[in-house]
């Protein structure tokens, strides 16, 4: 499969202090400032300085306190109301939050990037997850999650009510008529009348459509099930993947997947994660990543397994291999991690020290340019559309990445030197969607 893109996209993806388990411990890191709008403040700058498609918040239902530096990790803000404040100061970067599907509802999650796509003038995006940590169970009300297909299940029935109702409102349906006193076309405002297995929404939304039509849908599975939701609706795709064949494959099946849905190779990106330690040298670059090695705690890699497992690992020796794990039922990260253990054949301090790292994300150190032959290669192999990029140190190292690699990218004309839209989509190269319901009403005229 050709790469059929000139330009690669970027986003920065925003992790607490960075996403090395040990940034938190960084001589470099004011631990203080995690909570303040300063922080964030200086990391979308940085972006937009960088000219990056958006800027894309974690986030998480619940904190682990089984060891320090898990929990550490763990704390941070609400993201839709960082976004809120960031589109007040910002003016072209995207931005994105993780919000899940299985502990909210359609309506309330369709007005919330509803009301920050319209605040930020098109620019929202939102990171659709369906949570796999039992510790957020326990925070809303459930005993256990439920099973992996049912998660998958509510999700793309939460999908599609969120998108009709961002098109309950057609474009052109308001009016403001003030003679006639007439706000808007009641033609042009469609009820959902939604009864489905988890949902029930009448509808229409509160807020007219919002300048992309429908924010920006980010989607980070890569199970079958994680797959083919992404390939029915998603316009990027978030993944985690070490190995460039790997990659190529999966980039292939996906944009494979889109006839199906009635889409096209371009309708959807797909982004891999890129973990870098940057310097002037390789030598520098390797006592970067090395100098976070002596910080991170054997403790935290193996708590790290267990959750993402959903097994206990403390009853096994860290300097065994670890165990047979049944594959069924469990996550697109726990699968990376049994299969990574299997061809490696690591102990379990060896494999959390590992994943530890870049989380089964691809990782890359060296000087700006050897940086960037990396992502090129990637790019011009049809492994990926572009990177979600993770900065290991956090806020340092958007600037970093910004000042020193990103102008190595442009100089071989692999992205952008200036924003050439006003909207998230713009920056992806993506369509605007027509509202499904001017699409019946138009259809059924024509008819």
């Amino acid at each position: 499969m050709k790469q059929l893109n000139e330009q690669m996209n970027l986003g920065a993806f925003v992790f607490t202090f960075g996403h090395h388990f040990a940034a938190w411990r960084h001589p470099g890191t004011d631990t203080n400032e995690i909570i303040s709008m300063d922080f964030y403040k200086e990391l979308a700058a940085s972006a937009e300085r960088g000219k990056l498609d958006m800027l894309f918040l974690a986030d998480s239902g619940s904190i682990p306190l089984s060891d320090a530096e898990s929990s550490a990790r763990f704390v941070y803000p609400e993201a839709t109301a960082v976004l809120g404040a960031l589109a007040a100061i910002t003016d072209k970067i995207g931005i994105a939050a993780t919000v899940s599907t299985t502990f909210n509802d359609p309506y309330n999650v369709a007005r919330r990037f509803s009301t920050l796509d319209h605040l930020s003038k098109g620019r929202a995006a939102w990171n659709v997850v369906t949570s796999t940590k039992e510790g957020d169970a326990l925070n809303y009300s459930m005993e256990r999650l439920p099973e992996h297909g049912s998660r998958y299940d509510r999700a793309r029935e939460f999908l599609d009510v969120t998108n009709a109702l961002w098109d309950s409102w057609e474009d052109d349906a308001l009016l403001w008529d003030k003679k006639a006193g007439l706000f808007a076309d009641k033609e042009k405002v469609h009820l959902l009348e939604h009864r489905g297995e988890s949902f029930s929404v009448l509808g229409p939304l509160n807020i007219p459509r919002s300048p992309q039509g429908r924010p920006v849908i980010i989607q980070a599975g890569t199970s079958p099930a994680g797959s083919r939701f992404a390939a029915s609706g998603a316009d990027v795709v978030f993944t985690a993947c070490e190995d460039k064949e790997e990659s190529i494959r999966f980039y292939k099946h996906v944009k494979g997947l889109l006839p199906e849905f009635g889409r096209e190779a371009s309708d959807v990106k797909i982004l891999p994660g890129l973990m870098y330690f940057v310097g002037a040298t390789e030598a520098e670059a390797k006592a970067k990543e090395e100098e976070f090695y002596e910080l991170i705690l054997p403790s935290a890699g193996v708590t790290y397994l267990s959750r993402m497992l959903n097994v206990d690992l403390s009853g096994y020796s860290i300097d065994e291999q670890l165990p047979d794990i049944p594959l069924e039922g469990n996550t697109s990260r726990a699968k990376i991690i049994v299969e990574t253990a299997r061809r490696t054949k690591q102990t379990i301090r060896e494999l959390g020290l590992h994943f530890a790292v870049a989380r089964g994300h691809m990782k890359v150190r060296g000087t700006p340019e050897q940086i960037a032959d990396v992502m090129e290669d990637w790019f011009r192999s049809a492994a990926c559309d572009g990177f979600n990029i993770m900065p290991p140190l956090l806020p340092g190292g958007m600037g970093e990445f910004v000042d020193q690699v990103v102008p190595v990218l442009q100089r071989r004309g692999l992205f952008r030197t200036e924003y050439a839209g006003n909207t998230l989509r713009d920056h992806l190269g993506l369509r605007r969607p027509i509202s499904q319901f001017a699409a019946t009403v138009n259809t059924a005229k024509e008819g």
